[in-house]
């Protein structure tokens, strides 16, 4: 394994003895390098520019509209980084809760705007671990207008179980991780993980 600024920032994160102040600025560190990767998977088209020079320049702009969607309450911990890069980025927001006696997700509230053919969205949500919420948010995108090809979401860990279970209903739809955990223990939590990424990093361990 050759290790990288992803890995050290993952372990910072993994840390029970990280408090809340390092963790947040961990979180958005590692949320600069995902909003990065991400870029790497929209969509653009060539574009011609005149440089001071007055000399045509050929080169490259995004097309469409770009959707960044967090997955409240821990997805919003993304969402700083995310509009740094992408600064005139459209924010939508999904509302799920996930019952711990069953590990299904409730939605309690959807704000997405409509999704047009040349948009492009960003869903956010630290970690894919049954996969019912990371599902569920997809449900919804596509009911606001977009298909699984426009749909990128970027997570920090993943479990296995919650990966093979969107890419069984949305094969189609890019993931972007931080890391992979080898599966969940018997609480449905990832495992090892980090905790719960939300009361860390709002402080309400």
């Amino acid at each position: 394994m050759t290790e990288t600024l992803k890995d050290s920032l993952v372990t910072r994160l993994r840390d029970r003895e990280v408090g809340t102040t390092e963790f947040r600025r961990t979180a958005r560190r590692l949320g600069t390098l995902l909003a990065a990767e991400a870029a790497e998977h929209l969509r653009y088209e060539a574009e011609t520019v005149v440089t001071p020079l007055n000399v045509p320049a050929e080169g490259a702009s995004r097309v469409g509209k770009l959707i960044l969607v967090p997955i409240l309450r821990s997805g919003l911990a993304l969402l700083d980084s995310f509009l740094d890069y992408f600064d005139d980025a459209t924010v939508g927001m999904v509302g799920l809760k996930r019952d711990e006696a069953t590990a299904i997700a409730d939605i309690y509230y959807r704000n997405v705007p409509s999704i047009g053919v040349a948009d492009s969205v960003i869903l956010l949500d630290p970690m894919i671990a049954t996969g019912g919420s990371a599902a569920e948010a997809i449900k919804i995108l596509i009911e606001a207008g977009a298909t699984q090809e426009q749909i990128v979401f970027v997570c920090v860990i993943t479990a296995p179980e919650g990966l093979a279970r969107i890419r069984d209903v949305y094969p189609n739809v890019r993931i972007i991780g931080g890391t992979h955990d080898p599966g969940l223990n018997p609480n449905k939590f990832i495992d090892p993980g980090l905790g719960d990424f939300g009361d860390r990093y709002f402080g309400t361990v």
